[in-house]
């Protein structure tokens, strides 16, 4: 009488590899996540994300004893966020002049402390003063900043979004071959369970 001899799969291998997996699959989702951490920088002054473009939003802080004003560059499009250096609140009913590189920009205000401008053209590379004055009616100040511009700064934030799907499409990928292990080992057991009843 010949005796069939089974032999069960490979268990250990793939729960070794399976083990493997996992471990590449949360480093994968561990640099995701700090990758999308590094990306998601705030603004304090609510200002719109631009990192779904790629770029950068340029902001420039021009201050004196009394108020702090911060503008934020987008293209052409200028807001301005001017508050008490105190305390940080917002300056209501306040009159904003102000000037880039020595040329008068015209400001108009959309709320408590808040401004907005339209340039005629987005700001080249380099250092472009900033001055403004403020007048409110306790008080009158001028306030001095330095918008600074480098070419680099758009060349490090254009690849964020490009990283960060690499490393999505990565961290999907091992997961779902770390699921295909699991299963395939699932399979075996139950498999070779089959097989050790039937004999």
């Amino acid at each position: 009488m010949t005796l069939l001899t089974f032999s069960a799969p490979p268990i250990r291998a793939l729960q070794r590899g399976t083990r493997h997996i996992a471990i590449a699959c949360m480093a994968a989702l561990s640099l995701f996540a700090a990758q999308t951490a590094m990306a998601d920088a705030g603004h304090d002054h609510d200002a719109a994300p631009a990192a779904d473009t790629g770029m950068v939003l340029l902001r420039f802080t021009a201050v004196s004893d009394q108020f702090e004003l911060v503008g934020v560059v987008d293209g052409t499009t200028l807001t301005l966020y001017l508050d008490h250096a105190a305390d940080n609140r917002p300056v209501d009913g306040a009159t904003l002049e102000l000037e880039l590189n020595g040329a008068a920009v015209p400001v108009t205000s959309t709320g408590p402390g808040t401004f907005t401008a339209t340039l005629a053209a987005a700001p080249a590379a380099g250092e472009t003063p900033v001055a403004a004055t403020v007048v409110t009616g306790q008080a009158s100040d001028l306030l001095a900043g330095t918008l600074d511009i480098h070419a680099d700064d758009h060349a490090d934030t254009s690849s964020t979004p490009l990283t960060t799907a690499v490393l999505a499409a990565l961290g999907t990928g091992l997961a779902l071959l770390a699921a295909a292990l699991v299963w395939k080992r699932m399979t075996a057991r139950k498999s070779a369970a089959q097989r050790g009843d039937a004999a």
